[in-house]
């Protein structure tokens, strides 16, 4: 007899400026819960161009055990909202919405922030919110917030150079941001809040005892291994106290295209490691 499928649905959640979309992946029926899981999506177009993987990922780890919540931030997917209303402070909300609807709901299992490239310092910070120790699943994490926000406002560079105008560099918008004000790159108009938070995120300062998962784009067969900066960031994870390994993915960076191969290892290998993590028992 085939296994009962898991199962999905789709509602919103009432926020006090409107409502967020949120996707809840179960365990087939009768099966034990291993934990829980929030996704925390990517910043701007790496959000869409990664849908596909992280629905994939979402089924297989509600196979498994795992409940796992994907939530639309405030002004993006089909939450509440433009884009333009979004400040780094009510994405954080979001995220401690999400927990609170979980918690309700399965209170006594363990749970994970997985976060996807700038969505892993959303994730950090949520995690520094609640000061206990927390448990991540970081896939091919920004480190800085900072350099992520300026290689985004230089698609401003290349469509200028697309449409065959003089560039001017990141310079004017990054003055507009300081000035508060809002500036248009690549389609999405970003609120000088939520430049300000993104530019002053990292994932640093994360509770005692923390446990991380990280993978990163890689081929082990073809001799790769991690790169200097997650190397370190592993490193001070763990002279701070943190539980911290890090694994290579084999794949292609489905963050930045729209229709490209499932990269499958990364299903496998997340989920390897959040089983492992659960039958070693976790803080």
């Amino acid at each position: 007899m085939a296994p009962s499928p898991s199962a999905t649905s789709a509602f919103f959640i009432d926020s006090s400026d409107g409502q967020r979309f949120c996707l809840l992946h179960q365990p087939p029926a009768g099966q034990a819960i291993l934990g829980q899981v929030i996704y925390v999506h990517p910043f701007a177009e790496e959000m869409n161009a990664a849908r596909r993987m992280a629905a994939m990922q979402a089924r297989a780890l509600a196979k498994a055990g795992f409940v796992v919540l994907q939530i639309d931030l405030l002004g993006c997917g089909d939450s509440s909202g433009d884009f333009a209303d979004a400040t780094w402070n009510t994405w954080l909300q979001d995220l401690a919405l999400a927990q609170r609807w979980m918690r309700k709901r399965w209170p006594e299992d363990p749970l994970w922030w997985w976060g996807l490239r700038a969505g892993s310092l959303l994730a950090a910070q949520a995690c520094r919110a609640s000061a206990v120790p927390a448990h991540l699943l970081l896939w091919q994490p920004v480190l800085s917030g900072k350099q992520h926000l300026n290689q985004f406002l230089r698609l401003q560079m290349a469509g200028d150079i697309t449409r065959g105008e003089p560039s001017r560099g990141t310079a004017p918008l990054a003055q507009l941001l300081a000035q508060g004000a809002s500036v248009e790159v690549a389609g999405y108009r970003v609120s000088a809040a939520l430049a300000q938070g993104l530019d002053q995120a990292d994932l640093e300062g994360l509770p005692v005892g923390s446990q991380i998962i990280c993978l990163e784009l890689g081929s082990p067969s073809a001799g790769d291994s991690l790169s200097p900066a997650l190397s370190s960031q592993l490193h001070r994870w763990q002279q701070a106290g943190c539980t911290a390994t890090a694994h290579l993915a084999e794949g292609a960076a489905f963050w930045q295209m729209q229709e490209c191969p499932d990269s499958e290892a990364w299903v496998h290998t997340s989920l390897k490691a959040l089983q492992a993590a659960s039958v070693r028992g976790l803080p």
